[in-house]
């Protein structure tokens, strides 16, 4: 009897793991089952759509069912449900969505791939019509095909699809509202970090932005369509459009019933080789928990580019070979109008929970030489293990390359380097593309010098407490006059360079510096404790991360 492999799910890892089965044996009957009907499509290009970059809703599909058969052989059936796994026997039940007819089939390895569905919280209204989620082709349909009649929009979630989508409907002239329950939006990230993005979304893109408030009730018209939005806390939003952008659950449902493992995270457990308890049923995608290679701990991060990963190594072993899927470090990026947010490895709170010992170094840096006409601001955040030195991770923002230097990084907590390792990378520099030194490296230059306690250092959080507990530190401002008069820390004291060493040494107490964004004043500290001064430090990140406090 032939071999069949049957896949459950036809999106990312789904049909990534059919074809690369098919390159690995080209004699295997291979068979994929979707409840959709749309297969190998880009969940991730559909706000470009909703923004009307993409005309076409096509263009998002990768590859048909038709081309699946004539190409590489491969049964592709939509609008199937497989309804229950039977491991013991290596069977399925499959249903007919479009008929209602239900059959057994049997496989010799079967790989499960159900991805995940959007959360959606059982509140009153939340069935109105006009209210979305954005988890298929289908949806994005729906939302692009009612967006013109729709002037006052509200998506609640200001994660990174709730995030991307704000600039898909401000192409449509719309009111926006963003409602977010945790006290800051983009909530993997630093809230220091994120309030820049939120403080620029008020700022520049006019968007009304609500946090520590969650959705309570969704309140409809008499023809049933949305029209208002509780929050927590009483406010009431006008609406014509919803988005419930709330985040994603896995689908394990099947699995579960099965008698398959689930993982701590909720998802589906698997060894390196994506393999369940059943030896003959492999599991890969947003369905499936993986290890996060920072940490040694599972994590659940759906991302598409992983799911691709994990069905490529999922189909080499189906198919007899033998590959190992180590882990991730939790890459992701986020286009946000003309910013980008950036992050890989664990966050400062996140290490915090985790009860690392660390030390950070946050810089505000032009992406290019500073010459270049089109050079940009990026901010960097890089944290580090105090006692070993290990890089833990890094977010970086801005209006400049923020991605780039996160995918160094990325590649730097792969190899467990140390800060004093990455130092030494060679990157690669031209003015249009990098200063001398890339930003990433000075970053780590200031991470090392304060693990080596060459140079002192405050938060802009500790410095803010330290001045409502009147301490009596000097805080010296090495900015500009002008940049002074425009805005300063009360009590702070301007000061040009070459005033600098009488001043200190005339405050007798300790000291703290203060530049723009963190680079001067950390060299001045620096050069200034090499002389021999003792008791100062720096604002890490400078007015730029305090203002934004």
């Amino acid at each position: 009897m032939q071999k069949q492999l049957i896949i459950i799910g036809g999106v990312a890892a789904g049909t990534k793991a059919a074809a690369k089965a098919r390159r690995e044996s080209p004699d295997l009957k291979i068979t994929l089952y979707t409840e959709s009907r749309y297969i190998s499509y880009s969940a991730c290009g559909m706000p470009y759509y909703i923004e009307n970059l993409i005309k076409d809703e096509k263009r998002l599909i990768v590859r048909t069912p038709e081309y699946f058969k004539e190409r590489e052989d491969i049964d592709i059936h939509i609008k199937h449900k497989v309804t229950r796994i039977l491991p013991e026997e290596n069977k399925v039940e499959v249903e007919n969505l479009e008929t209602g007819e239900k059959f057994i089939d049997e496989y010799s390895k079967l790989l499960i791939a159900t991805g995940s569905r959007a959360f959606v919280p059982d509140i009153e209204g939340v069935k109105l019509q006009n209210v979305f989620v954005l988890k298929d082709i289908d949806d994005a349909v729906e939302i692009k095909k009612n967006i013109k009649q729709s002037k006052k929009v509200v998506i609640v979630g200001g994660g990174y699809i709730g995030l991307e989508l704000l600039e898909s409907f401000k192409a449509h002239d719309t009111d926006l509202t963003m409602i977010d329950r945790s006290q800051q939006i983009l909530n993997t990230f630093d809230l220091d970090i994120s309030s820049h993005i939120q403080n620029y979304l008020i700022e520049e893109k006019n968007i009304n932005i609500i946090t520590n408030e969650s959705m309570k009730r969704l309140i409809g018209d008499s023809k049933s369509f949305i029209k208002q939005v509780e929050t927590s806390r009483g406010k009431i939003i006008n609406a014509d459009m919803v988005i419930l952008a709330l985040g994603v659950r896995p689908n394990i449902e099947l699995a579960k019933e099965a008698g398959i493992e689930i993982g701590e995270t909720g998802a589906i457990k698997v060894n390196e080789r994506m393999q369940t308890n059943f030896p003959d049923v492999f599991a890969a995608g947003d369905c499936v928990e993986t290890i996060n290679i920072v940490t040694d701990k599972s994590v659940w991060i759906p991302l598409g580019s992983t799911a691709n990963k994990m069905g490529r190594i999922a189909a080499i072993n189906i198919t007899g070979g033998y590959e190992e899927f180590k882990g991730i470090t939790g890459s992701m990026v986020v286009k946000i109008f003309d910013y980008t947010a950036s992050k890989t490895g664990l966050s400062e709170k996140e290490a915090k929970e985790l009860g690392y010992d660390y030390v950070i170094a946050i810089l505000m840096h032009r992406d290019k030489s500073g010459y270049m006409p089109d050079a940009k601001e990026i901010t960097i955040k890089m944290i580090a293990e105090k006692s070993s030195g290990r890089i833990l991770g890094a977010q970086v923002i801005g209006k400049g390359d923020a991605d780039k230097r996160v995918n160094v990084v990325a590649a730097a907590l792969t190899a467990n380097m140390t800060v004093k390792e990455f130092m030494g990378i060679d990157l690669t520099y031209a003015p249009p593309y990098s200063p001398s030194i890339d930003p990433i490296l000075i970053a780590a230059q200031m991470l090392y010098s304060k693990l080596k306690k060459e140079v002192g250092s405050i938060t802009p959080e500790e410095l803010q407490k330290h001045l409502k507990q009147r301490e009596k530190a000097a805080i010296i401002d090495i900015r500009t006059p002008s940049e002074f008069k425009a805005w300063h820390i009360e009590n702070s004291q301007n000061v040009l360079f070459e005033d600098l060493e009488e001043k200190i040494g005339q405050a007798n107490r300790e000291t703290i510096l203060c530049c723009e964004g963190g680079m001067e004043s950390y060299l001045l500290t620096l050069q200034l404790m090499e002389k021999g001064y003792q008791n100062i430090r720096f604002v890490d990140g400078g007015m730029n991360f305090y203002k934004n406090l």
